[in-house]
């Protein structure tokens, strides 16, 4: 039974499903919402129990010159509970570093499905060229084969000289080795698409472009692309984090206040036996300002400050390559569309001028060696006609990808969209749990 043919947006909601490099990047956003969890843990309670138990031999001389001793069995158990009042602002401030790596990794993430999906147009449009490819580089290798016999016949007709036949077999071979090398670059490219879609390729359908979700202009890319690449997105929610980590340095600097109860009862735990056991419960409130940290907090905070600085110089590169890179997807776009009506052209004409040599040539006005210059200008040409619409349907999706848009939602994908937010409601407030949401 055959296979099912198979579309570029099934094989791109396979990918979005299965491509490791993507479902490991989801994996690390789920890391990093727990961050946030984390950082939520300055405003709650520490609540520590202890329990302790043992033996001890007592041996005591008294004043009076007597000696008083015992064995003890001493055990100690207590709870004792710390809440942070005040800690300079760190919890809040670390909070929301927290939460603004959170968006940074889902801008990232962003990226890499782009990425993804652009990669798996690349593999499927790869296979489906280089099978063309193949198919003509076949066609030319029967024509070149036909051609030999042809010659063969008329050299032992007397009409053409072995110079001919000569011409005709160098040809044939030259056919036979670019066949090869075709065969060869679809075995590649088949393994790719197998490593990028998560399945072989099967019977695949032609691809399409999507100059329906571009943008309409040049200025237009280059304004998306440095407002919603989720690159640009990302850097600028690294240099929220980088300013908010300025403060949380500064932390260090400012008081601490913590409020600390505790609760224990312990028994034969006093070697001068004068008590056999012991019940306390205290509340204790404490502050601490620091004076001098040797320097530490200091150097923190200017740290931070440089790397705040650094961050700030990151955004602006990233928005300068995401123009540039809309720029040249856009210029790209537009030259693809001229390369494959001239490609459309030149095979028209190399087909026309093929058929008017081999007439002249059976008339005895052309040569063999004008057959084949012919022949080969058509296989060039349709080489460069499949190459042209391979770039094309690229050229398309790399653009939509330089603007941010290369994702399920705006190509429609028959597949479910990943939701990052997700899983971090599922652990932004949990206050316990070893097991992640998924049940691991």
């Amino acid at each position: 039974m055959p296979a099912a043919a198979e579309s570029l947006p099934d094989a791109l909601a396979k990918a979005y499903q299965t491509n490791p490099a993507l479902n490991a990047e989801r994996a690390r956003q789920r890391a990093t919402d727990e961050n946030v969890p984390q950082a939520l843990a300055g405003y709650r309670p520490q609540i520590i129990a202890s329990l302790s138990a043992g033996l001890q031999q007592v041996r005591n001389l008294l004043p009076d010159n007597t000696v008083q001793s015992a064995s003890l069995k001493p055990w100690q158990i207590g709870v004792t509970v710390t809440q942070v009042l005040f800690n300079g602002f760190k919890t809040a401030n670390s909070v929301r570093v927290a939460e603004l790596q959170v968006s940074s990794g889902r801008e990232a993430l962003r990226n890499t499905g782009q990425g993804v999906l652009l990669d798996a147009v690349t593999a499927y449009t790869n296979v489906l060229a280089n099978q063309s490819l193949v198919e003509a580089q076949r066609a030319n290798v029967a024509f070149l084969r036909e051609t030999q016999s042809i010659t063969q016949k008329r050299l032992n007709a007397g009409d053409v000289t072995p110079t001919d036949t000569a011409q005709a077999e160098a040809r044939l071979n030259r056919g036979l080795s670019d066949l090869n090398a075709a065969e060869v670059a679809l075995a590649i490219s088949q393994a790719t698409y197998t490593q990028v879609i998560g399945n072989p390729p099967a019977q695949l359908q032609p691809a399409q472009t999507v100059d329906r979700f571009g943008p309409r202009n040049r200025e237009d890319a280059t304004q998306l692309a440095f407002n919603q690449h989720p690159a640009v997105m990302a850097a600028g929610f690294d240099v929220d984090v980088a300013s908010t980590t300025i403060r949380v340095a500064e932390s260090s600097l400012l008081p601490t206040i913590t409020l600390q109860g505790s609760a224990s009862k312990s028994r034969e735990n006093d070697p001068t036996l004068g008590t056999r056991g012991t019940d306390q419960a205290s509340v204790v409130g404490q502050l601490n300002q620091p004076i001098y940290d040797g320097g530490t907090a200091a150097s923190q905070t200017r740290q931070a400050k440089e790397l705040a600085s650094q961050s700030r110089m990151v955004l602006e590169q990233v928005r300068n390559q995401a123009r540039t890179a809309a720029i040249s997807a856009w210029v790209a776009n537009e030259g693809a569309k001229i390369a494959v009506s001239a490609a459309e052209s030149e095979v028209r004409a190399a087909t026309v001028a093929l058929a008017g040599v081999q007439k002249e040539a059976a008339g005895g006005q052309r040569t063999t060696v004008d057959v084949l210059n012919s022949q080969q200008d058509l296989i060039q040409a349709k080489a460069r006609l499949i190459g042209a619409q391979r770039d094309r349907v690229i050229a398309s999706f790399t653009l939509l990808s330089s603007i941010g848009r290369l994702d399920v939602k705006t190509l429609n994908l028959n597949t479910p969209d990943y939701l990052p937010d997700v899983h971090y409601h599922q652990v932004r407030d949990a206050w316990h749990g070893l097991r992640t949401p998924s049940g691991q």
